[in-house]
Order: C-alpha cells, then structure tokens, then sequence
C-alpha cells in the first residue's frame, strides 16, 4: 500500500461541521465553493462528500487576516476622523 501524502491529522469533515467552523449557512458554502472562494468539497463515496478540515480551518484564518488588515485601527480612525 502506498503511503498518503497527507499529515496524519488530516481529517475530512461533512457540512454540518463545515457550517459550525465557518458560521455559513448551507447554500453560501456551496455557492463559495462553486466561485471557487471556499475548498472545494471532497467525492468520499458514490453520494456523500466531505471537506477537509485543515483546509476549512485555513480559509476561516485567511478570512481573519484579511478582515483585520482592511479594518483601520481605532487609531487611524482618530487620524482620519471616522
């Protein structure tokens, strides 16, 4: 048997899971990953799907960071006056 290039931590995830980690609802996951802003989802068997969980978790952070780096600081917004 081959070895899987995965970490052993790697665990797949189904929607409900999905859903509480990312607080979207379930036609926002599907329509995110259909415009290819959310993972894509994972064929596990013939009619259930899954996503894999670190990959789920990365797109949580990247969300983090990029609302923190557009949000002014209370600072500049004393600069500017907002």
């Amino acid at each position: 048997m081959k070895r899987s290039p995965l970490p052993r931590t790697t665990r797949m995830i189904r929607l409900p899971e999905v859903m509480a980690i990312c607080g979207l609802s379930r036609s926002t996951v599907y329509a995110y990953t259909k415009r290819g802003e959310f993972p894509a989802r994972v064929k596990i068997t013939r009619h259930a799907s899954a996503w894999v969980r670190e990959e789920v978790l990365a797109w949580v952070v990247s969300r983090i960071h990029a609302s923190r780096s557009c949000t002014p600081t209370p600072a500049e917004n004393r600069e500017t006056g907002v």
